[in-house]
């Protein structure tokens, strides 16, 4: 296990990731981890990230120094570099120029952490501050032209430092600098995989459950389908699944759900239809949190009705991944910054005392479609493109009326019917419609037009973190936009979205 100490780096999930492909399990804790929990945590190594704070603002994240004496290796990345070396009795200075961007690494020293690395490799700088003085037993291991000091290590101690981002692309060798880390210094061993996530998840839930019942709101989408697929295995009828139509689901998506889940998912399962509460409490909304806000509201107001019906239940379990809860909050209480709220993420009502029981929280989404497949899901739900909890809500850009719900189905309905006929459904992470509060001129039959525009959005991406968009075909999107146009009433213009995440979304709200 590694520990990764985020610092509010805007690549922390991206350290994790390159972690995880390692087949080595990982964790994501705040600067505030107790030494004690650190301790108990037992991991094979620390990382700490980066970070945009200066070290030597007073008001600067810190973690405890005490970790650099428990005899675990660790790796500073920029940051987290910048903090061991202050901590340590060096010295760090802002920059007489900052650095930003690619930047050639040239390596002093090819062991260890930088075994099997050429002496001149690409790297990728983020910083403002740089290292003048070294801490007492460390030396340079790699430099750049604006930055002596690239790389440093206390090789005795096994503290090393990068001012250099390796988790990120541009960084030609940094999956093998991560590589070295895990298994030259901090001698881990691949064994972390689905298979035995899922063996230590259920024995895990049977712990903390026992003999209480837990009751799950499913939406049908892989995050809540292999979460019930992992409870039920682990607890089996004492799992409860509740589905909610809010009214806000794609074409024909209720009665289809309703049909795949019956049969692929063997597991209690009650329906509940609310369509007109939900509309009616977005009726002239336009704002997109308060949106957010009031779907989750509704939804807890008709899941805490039926979870009433549900004698001695205890627990609520969520398909929470780790994106969900980066972008809503900090990390697990650290210094990242708030992106969205989510619908899964932000706790309960008191009044339904209820205990969380999140089983996925700690995996990407790539990873939950390899814990499906490795629990028997049915193809069809592993490769579900993901679907936002509050719907088409968030991809009607202002307000949110019964026809212009039917509009957005319909222009869906074409988008996805194209997709999967022309066989990108799979390689996409997302792609969907978002119907904009804009009208424009179109000429339609020798006549004035003055209708609704809709956007296509698709994405590829490996966990939400980070995507980029679609190079479709153009004669996919033309046929796309035809079939829209011609078929599809109060539409006349369509337009795609060729933004990346960062600095867009993925979703428009």
């Amino acid at each position: 296990m590694i520990l990764i100490i985020d610092f509010g780096s805007q690549f922390n999930q991206l350290i994790a990731r390159r972690v995880r492909e390692n087949k080595v399990y990982c964790r994501i804790e705040p600067p505030g981890i107790e030494l004690e929990q650190i301790k108990a945590l037992k991991p094979e190594g620390i990382i700490l990230s980066g970070g945009p704070a200066s070290i030597y603002n007073p008001d600067s994240p810190k973690a405890d120094p005490g970790l650099f004496e428990l005899g675990i290796p660790v790796l500073g990345i920029c940051y987290g570099m910048q903090f061991m070396v202050a901590q340590l009795g060096g010295k760090v200075a802002q920059a007489r120029k900052r650095e930003y961007g690619f930047a050639e690494l040239r390596t002093r020293s090819r062991t260890t952490l930088f075994k099997s690395l050429p002496a001149k490799s690409q790297c990728w700088m983020s910083h403002g501050d740089s290292i003048v003085e070294l801490p007492d037993g460390f030396k340079v291991l790699g430099f750049t032209e604006n930055t002596p000091i690239a790389a440093a290590a206390d090789t005795r101690k096994r503290l090393f430092g990068l001012q250099f981002h390796p988790e990120v692309e541009h960084t030609t060798c940094g999956k093998k600098i991560i590589s070295n880390f895990l298994f030259q210094v901090c001698k881990c061993k691949p064994s972390w995989t689905m298979k035995s996530f899922a063996a230590e998840a259920v024995d895990g839930i049977r712990q903390e459950v026992g003999n209480k019942k837990v009751i799950l709101g499913l939406s049908g989408g892989v995050d809540s389908s292999v979460t019930a697929l992992l409870i039920h295995r682990a607890i089996g009828r004492k799992l409860t699944c509740i589905f909610v139509d809010n009214g806000l689901l794609r074409k024909d998506e209720a009665l289809q759900l309703k049909q795949r889940l019956k049969q692929h998912l063997q597991i209690n399962i009650r329906f509940v239809s609310a369509r007109r509460k939900f509309l009616s409490a977005l009726k002239g909304v336009s704002d997109p949190e308060k949106k957010r806000k009031i779907i989750g509201r509704v939804f807890m107001e008709v899941f805490e009705a039926e979870a009433k019906k549900i004698k001695g239940a205890e627990f609520l379990a969520q398909g929470t991944l780790y994106p969900d809860v980066i972008e809503s909050r900090s990390a697990f209480g650290g210094p990242s910054s708030v992106i969205k709220s989510h619908h899964n993420v932000g706790g309960l009502p008191k009044r339904m005392k209820l205990k969380l029981l999140e089983p996925l929280k700690f995996l990407f989404k790539d990873e939950v479609r390899k814990l499906g497949r490795t629990l028997g899901l049915d193809d069809d739900l592993v490769w579900r493109q993901p679907f936002p909890g509050p719907g088409l809500a968030i991809r009607i850009i202002g307000r949110i009326t019964p026809p212009r719900l039917s509009i957005l189905r319909q222009v869906d309905a074409i988008l996805l019917d194209e997709i999967r006929a022309a066989g990108y459904y799979r390689r996409l992470w997302q792609s969907f419609a978002v119907l904009l509060p804009i009208k424009s001129v179109g000429i339609m039959g020798d006549s004035r037009t003055y209708e609704n525009i809709v956007a296509l959005r698709a994405v590829t991406s490996k966990d939400a973190m980070t995507a980029d968009w679609a190079r479709l075909p153009h004669k996919l999107l033309a046929r796309i936009s035809n079939r829209i146009i011609n078929e599809v009433r109060g539409v006349n213009r369509v337009v795609y979205d060729i933004s990346s995440k960062p600095p867009s979304t993925i979703e428009w709200e």
